[in-house]
C-alpha cells in the first residue's frame, strides 16, 4: 500500500495507533516493530482479535486484508510519522545536545503553552523510534511542537532531522555523552551540529546561547539565528535556587546552578521570538518543578539533598559538582554512581573526575559501581560493592545539617540512596 492511501486509513482511525500489543483500543492501528527480545509480527492476529483495525506487518502472518504487509515496519512508520509532519504549517523546534535537552524541553514547553496548543517529546522517547511515535500523536491543533532529539552514534541526528522536518533547532551543550559511540568530543560535536546543517540547508532558525564557544563557532554558518547571553540578565543566586531579573522582570526556580540557567534562557528566548508575554514567561518559569531524578532538590530532616540521578557523563558530572560545591552548607557529601557507555577510556574518566572533584574540599565523596572501583582505592572516596553497603555506610554516619549532590548513569539507579539517608 502507497503512504499517501495508508495516511487516509491513519485519518479514518482517528489517528490511534500503537506499537504495543498489551494496548490495543477498538479502532487503532497496530504497528508490529521488531525488537531485540521480541516480534511485533507474531502478535498481528491478536491485535486484530482485540479491536485493531489494522495491522502493519514486514511478514506474511495471514491473508486478512486487514494485515497490510511492508518492506519494513519501523521505516514505513518513520516515513509516515514525516508524512503526517508535514501536514502542518507550524513552528516545529528541535532540541539537540549531550546534557539538559529534557529540563530544556519542559521548560520551553512550559512557557509555550501559556499560548499555543504545544505537544512535545514525552519522557525520553528521543530516538528513531521515539520520534515517529512522538509525530504520529500530535494533534490536529497543534500549533507548537517541540521534538527531543537524542544520539548515542554517528548519523543518528541527521536520520531525525530527516523524520522531523524542523524549522527552528537548538543545541543545549556539547559534552563527553556516549564517548562508546563516538570516541572524542570533536565527534560528539559533529554530530551535533547536524541540526544546524539541516537547519542551514532548510532556511530554519537556531537557537544559540552565545556563551557557549563551541555553540557560537559551530553555529558561525547559520543566516538565521537568535542569540541569547547571561550577559542579558542580572543574577542575583544561582544555588541552592536561581534568582535573577530580565527585562526589569524578577525570575526564580527552584532548579539551581549556571548550567540550569542556561536552560532558562533558552526557554525564554523562544518564548520571546514566538510572541510570548514576558509575564507569563516568567510565571511558567517559576511554576516548573524539576522531577523524575532531575536536579531535585530534596529536604530529609536537617539534610538537603540534590537528587540529580537521571543520567551522567564527565560533562554533566563536572557542571553539577562545581555548583554543588557553592552550596552553603558547611558539610557537603558527593555520591556518585558509575557513568556508562565511557567505551576504552571509561576508567580513565573516572579517574580525572575524581582527581578533579577532590580539590573541591568535600566532607566525604563515596562512589559505586565497577569502573569508580576500579581506580578510586588511593583516592580517599569511599567505595562500596552494592547499593546497601553504600547505604550502610551512609546511615552509619549519621549525617546531620549536610548537603549530599546524589547523581550516576541511570542504570546505577541512585535515587536508591534516599532509603539511607
Amino acid at each position: 500500500m502507497e503512504l499517501q492511501s495508508f495516511y487516509t486509513l491513519f485519518v479514518q482511525c482517528n489517528f490511534k495507533f500503537t506499537t504495543d500489543s498489551r494496548a490495543i483500543t477498538d479502532g487503532c492501528i497496530f504497528f508490529a516493530l521488531r525488537g531485540d527480545h521480541f516480534n511485533g509480527n507474531t502478535f498481528a492476529l491478536q491485535a486484530l482479535e482485540q479491536g485493531a483495525l489494522f495491522a502493519v506487518v514486514d511478514e506474511n502472518v495471514s491473508e486478512d486484508e486487514r494485515c497490510i504487509l511492508v518492506q519494513d515496519v519501523l521505516l514505513f512508520m518513520q516515513k509516515l510519522a514525516s508524512f503526517h509532519r508535514k501536514c502542518f504549517d507550524i513552528p516545529v523546534l528541535a532540541i539537540c545536545g549531550s546534557n539538559g535537552k529534557t529540563t530544556t524541553k519542559n521548560l520551553i514547553y512550559n512557557v509555550l503553552a501559556k499560548k499555543y496548543k504545544t505537544h512535545c517529546t514525552q519522557g525520553n522517547f528521543n530516538n528513531h523510534i521515539g520520534v515517529p511515535l512522538t509525530l504520529l500523536q500530535m494533534p490536529q491543533d497543534t500549533e507548537v511542537a517541540i521534538i527531543e532529539l537524542g544520539t548515542n552514534s554517528p548519523g543518528e541526528i541527521k536520520e531525525l532531522c530527516t523524520i522531523a522536518d524542523p524549522n527552528y533547532g537548538l543545541i543545549t551543550n556539547i559534552g563527553k555523552e556516549h564517548l562508546e559511540g563516538f570516541g572524542t568530543l570533536e565527534a560528539v560535536a559533529k554530530e551535533e551540529s547536524e541540526i544546524y546543517h539541516y537547519l542551514l540547508n532548510h532556511s530554519g532558525s537556531a537557537f544559540i546561547n552565545s556563551d557557549d564557544e563551541w555553540l557560537t563557532r559551530m553555529s558561525r554558518r547559520i543566516e538565521q539565528k537568535i542569540n541569547f547571553s547571561k550577559r542579558d540578565c542580572i543574577i542575583s543566586a544561582l544555588v541552592p535556587a536561581i534568582a535573577f531579573t530580565y527585562k526589569s522582570v524578577a525570575f526564580t526556580s527552584p532548579l539551581m546552578g549556571d548550567y540550569n540557567l542556561d536552560n532558562i534562557l533558552t526557554a525564554i528566548a523562544i518564548g520571546e521570538h514566538l510572541n510570548v508575554g514576558i509575564e507569563d514567561i516568567r510565571d511558567a518559569i517559576v511554576a516548573y518543578q524539576p522531577d523524575n531524578n532531575r536536579s531535585q532538590l530534596l529536604k530529609k530532616g536537617s539534610n538537603t539533598l540534590l537528587l540529580d540521578a537521571y543520567n551522567a557523563n564527565p560533562s554533566s558530572m563536572q557542571v553539577a559538582i562545581r555548583n554543588f560545591a557553592k552550596m552553603p552548607q558547611k558539610d557537603k557529601v558527593l555520591i556518585l554512581g558509575d557513568m556508562f557507555e565511557m567505551g576504552p577510556t571509561a576508567n580513565q574518566e573516572h579517574d580525572e573526575l575524581l582527581q578533579w572533584a577532590s580539590n573541591f574540599g568535600f566532607a566525604k565523596i563515596y562512589t559505586l559501581g565497577d569502573h569508580f572501583a576500579a581506580i578510586s582505592s588511593n583516592s580517599g572516596c569511599i567505595t562500596s560493592a552494592t547499593m546497601e553497603e553504600l547505604g550502610t555506610q551512609i546511615k552509619d554516619a549519621n549525617y546531620q545539617n549536610t548537603a549530599f549532590l546524589i547523581k550516576g548513569s541511570r542504570g546505577m539507579k541512585m535515587e536508591r540512596v534516599l532509603d539511607f539517608i
